[in-house]
């Protein structure tokens, strides 16, 4: 009898910005064909929930939402430091594979130059973070850096069904692009990225050419609810 995989805890983060028609867009990339896991199948930032997610030294370093209400809102299935997990590593997660980073300074608001060098530094250090040559929290010290969560929006939860060989406990976030930052086209994970709308992505979906997993074709359609950027962001409070 083959044993059933157990689904492993992960975030995934659906980064939208207004279009020029009074829509929106969202950002999406294509993983690479060498990946062992959705290989060339477009998908949102994300991944794996890491120990170091919901560690004690991580938690020290977070603002905007707090470990109990974190529990709360993903319904009390683990224990609140793991439920904020959840939270962090859609951060990080999206500044791996993406470059874009929700972080705050710990102390005082920095000058234009201060906030060049930081942007500066942040990107020659999201490829260690990547390479696990640098880990999360450490990065946030040595920057001086909180990691922001209430700028996510949670909306969404899948479970891989228990045919696949490999499963995911996935909770989806959604956010609005911040301003003044471009997420990279490419990366270690990611062979190409784009903005498009949810509809145009379920066009093209159809069409071939644009394979997605079933529960990104299922975000699309629940995003498809919002026709407007301002319905998006009444909706989910961006």
């Amino acid at each position: 009898m083959v044993q059933t995989a157990i689904p492993q805890p992960a975030s995934t983060v659906v980064l939208a910005r207004p279009d020029d028609r009074g829509g929106f867009e969202i950002f999406m990339n294509r993983r690479p064909e060498k990946m062992d896991t959705y290989a060339g199948i477009y998908v949102f930032p994300g991944g794996r929930v890491e120990n170091t997610d919901w560690s004690e030294k991580t938690l020290e370093l977070v603002t905007g939402m707090s470990p109990m209400e974190a529990h709360r809102i993903l319904g009390g299935e683990s224990e609140p430091a793991r439920c904020l997990g959840h939270w962090v590593a859609a951060v990080r997660e999206l500044f791996e594979e993406a470059g874009i980073h929700m972080f705050v300074p710990k102390s005082g608001v920095p000058s234009n130059s201060a906030l060049r060098a930081l942007f500066h530094r942040l990107a020659e250090k999201r490829s260690a973070l990547q390479l696990g040559e640098l880990d999360f929290p450490n990065l946030l010290m040595g920057e001086e850096l909180l990691c922001d969560l209430g700028r996510l929006r949670y909306f969404f939860h899948r479970i891989t069904p228990a045919h696949y060989p490999v499963r995911f406990d996935t909770r989806f976030y959604l956010a609005a692009l911040p301003l003044d930052q471009t997420p990279l086209q490419v990366s270690e994970e990611v062979s190409e990225s784009l903005w498009i709308s949810p509809q145009a992505a379920l066009d093209r979906q159809q069409a071939g050419g644009f394979a997605m997993m079933p529960p990104t074709i299922a975000v699309l359609h629940t995003l498809l609810e919002q026709p407007t950027w301002a319905d998006l962001c009444d909706k989910f409070g961006l």
